[in-house]
């Protein structure tokens, strides 16, 4: 897979490159701002790109700003955005235009190797990623009538898994379940929660993350 990589830091810029490099992936190219980013995402077009969210000049949401870009202009291009800080709100402004090969971590998220790698493969293979800390934020809130009272705790446990964008089989991985039972689970959850139940990860992300910023 053809990556490019925009990061202001160029130590974490030069450990992202190390990393995918070393897990197989194709650098094409490299940013240190949002006006780079942009222009050699043009020019080489490739599966993913990387994104710092903070970029020059002002280190706001210049990468942001430059993800739905990227994502309008070309949307073969899967965008994996990076945050120093957990901002829910830019989460969800950059799965407005869909959760469909799309991702939103934590920097320190690139420490764990084998499950940043995995994010970024399946961000590029037409996924999503969405950032733990997010997730958990987000099912943390507590509304007057509120049905995730209803979920049993595996329930929420699975659910968590299915907003961060895991597979059914994923999920069973990391649960030590087994798939069927991951099922049986994701049934019960949408049922409960009154969403329209999709075979398709991307589409179940994004109506469990509309439901959870309602």
């Amino acid at each position: 897979m053809r990556v490019v990589v925009a990061e202001d830091s160029v130590l974490l810029r030069e450990g992202v490159v190390r990393v995918l490099e070393a897990a197989g992936f194709d650098i094409v190219g490299q940013a240190g701002d949002a006006e780079d980013l942009l222009r050699k995402v043009r020019a080489h077009q490739p599966d993913v790109a990387i994104v710092d969210i903070r970029m020059p000049p002002t280190h706001t949401d210049e990468g942001l700003r430059a993800a739905h870009v990227i994502r309008t202009e070309l949307p073969n291009v899967a965008v994996l955005v990076l945050s120093q800080y957990v901002e829910e709100s830019y989460a969800m402004d950059l799965l407005s235009q869909g959760a469909e090969s799309v991702g939103y971590l934590l920097k320190d998220r690139v420490a764990d190797i084998d499950r940043f790698v995995e994010s970024v493969r399946r961000v590029a293979g037409g996924g999503s990623a969405l950032d733990p800390e997010v997730v958990g934020r987000m099912l943390g809130r507590r509304r007057d009538d509120d049905p995730l009272a209803e979920l049993t705790p595996r329930e929420r446990e699975v659910l968590k898994l299915m907003a961060e964008g895991r597979s059914n089989q994923a999920i069973a991985d990391e649960l030590v379940v087994t798939e069927r039972a991951v099922e049986k689970h994701v049934t019960s959850i949408f049922a409960k929660l009154e969403l329209q139940a999709t075979p398709h990860d991307h589409r179940r992300v994004l109506a469990v993350l509309t439901y959870l910023r309602a």
